[in-house]
């Protein structure tokens, strides 16, 4: 692309030098095709915004763009590329608002929520539940689990962080016990193909982002609150957990 002449260079350091993950990557990618459209019609930056505005793009969204146009341009400039536009993009202020914690009442209800018919999809409905509470992990990191991440001996599992960044995280006893009798008596019924994922969703095969959300609409639905439960909130809540029970805050964000 004309306007970004280093566009294979910048990809190419975000996934390899930098280490970001797949979606992180396209997530740039998205945010830049953007500005490039824009920029078939228009090279004033401060239309830009209006241009956003008028894509009915919300606050939040149009800072991830204008982040993500910026790196770019600051990527251009580290490798002696003029980027003018660098000092005229400014992001607008967004108002940060925690998720509120999922409560343990809350859970329990979703976990009743998610009980169907089918015996061996209803554990791996609950232990996706106790997995994203449990674990307080991102919903990438859990699609992402093998077999091999598991160590029951010493009860943990390995999650693959950003920036493949790996941490071990110790598993309750009753995790365990849910965990163990999924493997043993249920994933063997729901897999399709040989594979090493950890869960497996209705078609045999590993999930993806999009059967965890629609998973969690569903139960939420199914529980009755007026809105779908986001992963975020079972992080908040997996962390409001840990610090009610005396876990020091330190430990709690290794």
């Amino acid at each position: 692309m004309e306007l970004l002449p280093l566009w294979v260079e910048f990809f190419e350091d975000l996934q390899h030098v930098r280490g970001r993950s797949l979606n992180t990557v396209m997530a740039y990618r998205r945010d830049l095709e953007l500005f490039a459209e824009y920029h078939k019609t228009s090279e004033s930056i401060p239309g830009f915004y209006d241009f956003m505005k008028k894509n009915q793009l919300s606050t939040r969204s149009q800072a991830r763009i204008i982040s993500s146009v910026r790196t770019y341009f600051k990527f251009c400039e580290s490798r002696g590329q003029a980027a003018p536009q660098l000092r005229e993009l400014r992001p607008p202020k967004v108002k940060v608002g925690l998720p509120k914690p999922l409560s343990l009442d809350e859970f329990e209800r979703l976990l009743r929520a998610c009980v169907i018919e089918d015996k061996d999809k209803t554990t791996r409905n609950q232990l996706t539940l106790m997995m994203l509470f449990g674990l307080g992990c991102r919903v990438s990191e859990l699609i992402g689990l093998n077999l091999e991440d598991y160590n029951e001996t010493d009860r943990w599992l390995k999650i693959l962080g950003k920036g493949s960044k790996e941490r071990l995280v110790p598993l309750t006893a009753q995790l365990v016990e849910v965990l163990n009798s999924y493997l043993v008596n249920v994933r063997g019924n729901l897999i399709k193909e040989k594979s090493t994922t950890l869960l497996v969703n209705d078609r045999g095969h590993r999930p993806s982002r999009v059967d965890i959300w629609r998973w969690l609409a569903l139960w939420s639905t199914r529980a009755g609150f007026d809105e779908p439960v986001g992963p975020h909130r079972f992080r908040h809540g997996c962390a409001t957990a840990l610090l009610e029970g005396g876990a020091d805050l330190r430990s709690i964000q290794m």
